[in-house]
């Protein structure tokens, strides 16, 4: 699964049954979000009005990571939230599968414009972003 199909299944579908649908999430849309928690108990994803609450999702993440995350605006806060790898390589693949056109070495202008976009596919893939996260 790509980088980014990690990150939508994991915010949009984090107790599994999303995957295929979020291995290629920028051409299509995600089946409604639901399933079984690990260890087979039932588990409800938050959402409104039918798709996947993204706010809901990180902020009850943020609260049980132990350390302040500012997910919010920080692709590298965001990836640490979701305990995937957030090191500039990582970031530099994610940018290549977005089809980053900037200079990868500008790492600060790289991160907005990751955080951008990844926000951008939660919400075409069944996430309800917030009105100030979008551009």
């Amino acid at each position: 699964m790509s980088l980014l199909g990690t990150i939508v299944s994991k915010i949009l579908h984090p107790f599994g049954g999303g995957e295929a649908q979020a291995a290629t999430p920028a051409g299509s849309a995600a089946a409604p979000a639901g399933g079984a928690a690990p260890g087979g108990a039932s588990a409800e994803v938050p959402k409104v009005d039918g798709k996947v609450d993204v706010e809901a999702v990180l902020t009850d993440l943020a609260a049980k990571a132990g350390q302040p995350l500012n997910w919010r605006t920080s692709i590298v806060d965001l990836m640490k939230l979701l305990h995937l790898d957030s090191s500039l390589s990582a970031r530099k693949e994610l940018a290549a599968e977005l089809h980053y056109t900037g200079d990868t070495n500008d790492s600060a202008t790289m991160n907005v414009w990751l955080h951008k976009q990844v926000i951008k596919k939660l919400e075409e893939n069944g996430g309800k972003v917030p009105d100030d996260l979008k551009d």
